[in-house]
């Protein structure tokens, strides 16, 4: 299965739900879709990763990347829909001691409106 992502407002945050593999081949586009979200300061975004079947190593620096860049600009960026094959691969790289995970996108979303920046 190839990457596909999708990209909405929702609740005054950027949703993305993701979708297939984000390995070597899809990182790319990936990093496309998600650099931009915090290309302005406050800015809250969900990455939703109920549909990814697989993340590799190409894909978690990405996701490192928007992490440091929603971090510089006093954004919030929150991860949810982990699966647990793919949980565990964040787990284990350490990932989820540095960035927010919550279990369903409707959380995450309230999470977000909630918190003032």
């Amino acid at each position: 299965m190839s990457f596909e992502h999708q990209r909405q407002d929702e609740q005054g945050s950027q949703l993305v739900s993701l979708r297939g593999r984000i390995d070597s081949a899809s990182a790319a586009t990936f990093e496309q879709a998600v650099l931009e979200l915090f290309s302005a300061p406050g800015r809250r975004a969900v990455l939703d990763f109920a549909g990814v079947d697989y993340i590799s190593s190409a894909g978690l620096r990405v996701v490192l990347m928007v992490a440091k860049r929603a971090k510089q600009g006093q954004g919030q960026l929150l991860l949810c829909g982990l699966a647990p094959h793919v949980r565990e691969v964040f787990e284990i790289s350490g990932f989820l001691k540095i960035i927010d995970t919550v279990d369903e996108r409707a959380t995450a979303l309230r999470q977000l409106a909630a918190c003032p920046l």
